[in-house]
């Protein structure tokens, strides 16, 4: 039985992606493995959203490529973003035996098989990614609805795509380049999917889109949105929490979102809506389509309607054009926004994408870097200062495993260590407890905070 090792880079779509080829291959006979050196095929499922993401990947094949010079035999293939953006260039790495487009995942069984049997190097990616393949799309639905199955990496817990490719052409960004036109899958096969998945004892879903409160599906006379696939999922039986990522600001059914989240249960109380500026000029030249008012009314009108909702955010620092007066707008929506957390990220010339065409890039590397640490201190003290509200609470987390990093002294017992686990708001939460917890609930009482993570003790 021939042993393959599938290594994730990037968001949650490239994990899910990981998750149905994993599936797939283990289906068709391989057996997944964690390790390089016992594997006799590798892919590596790649994201291009930024630069260093793609450096990541480029410097593991330079490993792969000395790993191979031992074992000439090993397959290595590049899959995802990367391969879509870059093709035939990465197939004449010296390391790489097959190249596969995200839109071409169905095929990654024969292709694997294929390059394990012969010599020869395999391409397959799309050639015109934002025209629609309906063929293709009925594959690719056929293929997530076959191999559906938990996150690989923590228990009890599954992503459920319920829309693929992005048609908002934000100029920064190369998404709707690599993953194609903005496709909604149809209602029932998502919620027959997320009945699969309480059947396999998964507790929580999170539902998937590059802007996944876009979902819009028409069938005869009514149209579907993301409220409706809210509510529906929130009757499956087994099904305990469900989340959604990643939003986009716009008007469009955003009330009738949060109306879904304010009543049902289950709907967790979390929003993850990205800003990337504070300045009107900047998001005008990002083509993003609302001002820093409109954005900020749409988080009043949020907390309006979901009074203990918890919000996070992304943005962009650096970007071409980018002034101090208008990072310092920046700042001030930060802390307008009162977000649980941010992500902050220095502007990333994208090859293909409208800033990299017509924009120079004129923010100096020293100045992005001063600027991506400022706003990431701004943050971290609004967190810290939310954080606090939590000591002496009793919180209900989704165990998720083992803490990666130790922050809290071991118990010294093998029936006592250190977990980590997420709130229904998507804080993190560290305190000791038996290994047994992994993939169920447990109560924790807040002991002490920091601005990225809660740690406490279990509730007897």
């Amino acid at each position: 039985m021939r042993k393959v090792l599938v290594q994730t880079y990037g968001c949650q779509m490239n994990k899910l992606d990981s998750a149905l080829i994993s599936a797939a291959l283990e289906q068709a006979g391989f057996r997944l493995t964690d390790n390089t050196d016992e594997a006799d095929v590798v892919l590596l499922n790649t994201c291009s959203v930024r630069q260093h993401a793609e450096d990541r990947v480029l410097s593991h094949l330079g490993h792969l490529k000395h790993l191979k010079k031992n074992r000439p035999d090993i397959v290595v293939g590049v899959i995802g973003c990367m391969a879509q953006r870059l093709g035939d260039k990465l197939l004449q790495h010296q390391a790489v035996n097959l190249v596969c487009g995200p839109a071409q995942i169905p095929h990654i069984v024969d292709l694997v098989n294929e390059a394990v049997e012969k010599t020869q190097k395999n391409l397959d990616i799309a050639d015109n990614i934002r025209q629609r393949d309906l063929e293709n799309d009925t594959a690719l639905e056929q293929f997530e609805s076959a191999h559906s199955s938990d996150d690989r990496q923590i228990p009890s817990q599954a992503f459920v795509r319920v829309m693929r490719g992005c048609d908002k052409f934000c100029t920064y960004c190369v998404v709707p380049y690599v993953r194609g036109p903005e496709h909604c899958r149809p209602p029932e096969a998502i919620i027959e999917q997320i009945k699969k998945l309480a059947d396999q004892r998964i507790k929580q879903v999170t539902l998937l889109g590059q802007t996944v409160n876009s979902y819009k599906y028409k069938a005869g006379d009514r149209t579907y949105y993301l409220s409706d696939l809210l509510h529906t999922a929130s009757g499956i039986g087994g099904i305990e929490w469900i989340k959604f990522v990643t939003s986009y600001p716009i008007e469009d059914h955003f009330d009738e979102i949060l109306r879904v989240m304010a009543y049902s249960p289950k709907v967790c109380k979390y929003l993850h809506i990205p800003a990337q500026s504070g300045s009107d000029k900047i998001l005008r030249a990002m083509n993003r389509s609302y001002t820093a008012v409109q954005y900020l009314d749409l988080l009043d009108r949020a907390r309006a309607i979901v009074p203990d909702i918890a919000i996070a955010g992304d943005f962009i620092v650096g970007f071409p054009g980018e002034t101090e007066e208008d990072f310092q707008l920046t700042i001030v929506l930060l802390k307008k926004a009162q977000y649980k957390n941010a992500f902050i990220f220095k502007y990333s010339p994208r090859p293909g994408t409208t800033a990299d065409k017509r924009l120079e890039d004129n923010v100096p590397s020293d100045v992005k870097q001063k600027r991506n640490i400022e706003l990431l201190a701004v943050q971290n003290q609004i967190s810290s200062q939310m954080n606090q509200s939590f000591l002496g609470r009793k919180v209900q987390v989704l165990v998720e495993g083992l803490s990666k990093k130790p922050h809290l002294d071991s118990a010294g017992s093998d029936d006592n260590l250190q977990l980590v686990g997420r709130t229904a708001t998507d804080h993190i939460v560290v305190f000791n407890g038996p290994q047994s917890l992994v993939g169920r609930f447990a109560n924790v009482i807040i002991t002490k905070t920091s601005s990225l993570t809660l740690f406490g003790r279990l509730a007897t």
